[in-house]
């Protein structure tokens, strides 16, 4: 049985990668914050990281593991760098397995998306900046790697913080309004799909660059009124809005999404709808 030590368990992927993982390897899990399920481990503490390969011995790593707060990154760049970037390199540096790891979409500009794995990469925030740093490092430094880029993840779970689907419920259940931008594209990403095909990839041994996104391009909004359509909430609390009116520190790209053709082809698979994952999403939570 092959051993798989998880790293940045405790998100919204993470949960959903335990579910698939933990029946067909020894799974490790390990996370920032702490849990009983999980090692407490900080990926940007490179003694530390030495020590809990030493301890666990994996056949294959899996990085979850990032800085995520796209904000935060902006307004704290080299923060966004020790971990998206050094932390990284400390993974490859002392671990000579197979390394499968998350990136974005935010390494393109969004000027002329959708993007396959051959589009340039441009881009335009520090956390995009960072995540592309460490993208390349394992691309010149690694044989045995799968990096796997995705946009706009999203699931429900109650304790998990970062979910644009949970804030969303959340907000319209209570009959909250909610500002939504129409300027941003992309095609959001059920974690549960995201986690099925690092489950297949730990098997299958698909090295290289890909690209993975459920099927259906559409901006914020859009995205956002299907969930209230889904969820049977009220679509008039949801205000439409352009990015520039939230003000924020870091720039996103605008014109975005992922082309999937090269790993459809290599895994044989077909990304589900946006639609079909959400009402899955809705049966689930009515268990």
């Amino acid at each position: 049985m092959k051993r798989i030590l998880l790293l940045g368990s405790n998100g919204q992927l993470g949960h959903s990668c335990k579910e698939y993982l933990a029946k067909d390897a020894d799974l490790i899990c390990a996370s920032y914050s702490h849990s009983k399920d999980s090692t407490q481990i900080d990926i940007s503490n490179e003694k530390k990281i030495i020590k809990l390969f030493k301890k666990t011995n994996p056949n294959i790593v899996i990085n979850l593991s990032a800085y995520t707060d796209v904000d935060g990154c902006e307004r704290n760049p080299d923060l966004a760098m020790r971990i998206n970037f050094e932390g990284v390199k400390h993974i490859c540096n002392h671990f000579n397995g197979h390394l499968i790891h998350i990136s974005t979409d935010y390494v393109f500009d969004g000027k002329f998306g959708p993007y396959d794995e051959n589009s340039i990469t441009n881009p335009i925030s520090a956390y995009g900046s960072s995540k592309l740093l460490g993208e390349n490092f394992i691309r010149k430094n690694k044989n045995s790697f799968t990096i796997l880029r995705t946009n706009v993840l999203y699931d429900y779970h109650a304790n998990t913080k970062a979910s644009y689907l949970k804030w969303v419920i959340d907000s319209l259940k209570n009959n909250k309004k909610i500002n939504i931008v129409d300027d941003q594209w992309n095609n959001p990403t059920w974690a549960s799909s995201l986690a099925n095909i690092i489950s297949i990839i730990t098997k299958s041994k698909n090295f290289g660059l890909f690209h993975y996104a459920d099927h259906g391009i559409m901006n914020r909004y859009e995205f956002t009124l299907l969930i209230a359509e889904i969820f049977d909430f009220d679509p008039s609390l949801i205000m439409r809005i352009k990015s520039k009116d939230l003000k924020q520190d870091a720039l996103r790209p605008k014109k975005s999404g992922l082309i999937t053709k090269k790993i459809e082809k290599e895994l044989k698979i077909k990304p589900p709808s946006v639609k079909s994952c959400l009402i899955k999403i809705k049966e689930q939570m009515s268990l």
